[in-house]
Order: structure tokens, then C-alpha cells, then sequence
């Protein structure tokens, strides 16, 4: 049985609609970086930042070319911590949350 419609589309669909979504896959993208697997954080990334801000719109924000941007985050993309943070930051902004790395060892 055929999906009416794209996995890409559904995704895009619930960032607008909810807050949550949005919020809880900007921290699972990072999340992913932070533990090691970049490939799978920058591709929830990329994602995320499709179904929101978009490229250009981002590009232009950072004073950078939107094509850069999704180079940055395609599976041979390999972004420098500085524009990864750089990013990372604009969105938690855009986004009014603040994403806080724990270490649960000494909590």
C-alpha cells in the first residue's frame, strides 16, 4: 500500500503544527552529534532546518550561501565545529529554547 504522502512532507507538516516536535528534533540532531553519530544529527538537522527556517532564509541570516549550507549537511558534508555551533545557535535562538549538555555520571 502506497504512503499519500512523502515521510519528508509528514515531517515538515508536524514541525509547523507543534512547538514539542520542533523543539524535540533540534535536541535529538544535537544529541546525535554530541554522542558521536554526525551523520545521523545532521541529517535530522537538515530536516529540521528544511521544515522551519529554511536554507535561504538561513544563508541570509548567517551571511551564508544557502547551496554551502545544505552541502554542509548532505552525508558528504563535513562542517567545522565552529559553523555546526554557529548554526546550532542561531536556531536555539529562532527556536526561544536552550539546549544544555549534562552529564548524568555526576548528576
Amino acid at each position: 500500500m502506497p504512503l499519500t504522502k512523502s515521510f519528508n512532507d509528514t515531517i515538515k507538516s508536524k514541525l509547523l503544527e507543534s512547538e514539542g516536535f520542533r523543539r524535540a528534533l533540534l535536541r535529538e540532531a544535537v544529541g546525535c552529534m554530541i554522542s558521536g553519530d554526525v551523520e545521523t544529527g545532521k541529517s535530522v538537522l537538515r530536516k529540521y532546518i528544511n521544515g522551519t527556517v529554511g536554507f535561504v532564509k538561513l544563508g541570509a541570516d548567517l551571511g551564508r550561501s544557502p547551496k554551502a549550507l545544505m552541502r554542509m549537511f548532505s552525508s558528504t558534508g563535513n562542517p567545522q565545529a565552529k559553523n555546526l555551533f554557529e548554526i546550532v545557535a542561531y536556531l536555539q535562538k529562532l527556536e526561544g529554547t536552550v539546549l544544555e549538555v549534562i552529564d548524568r555520571a555526576a548528576a
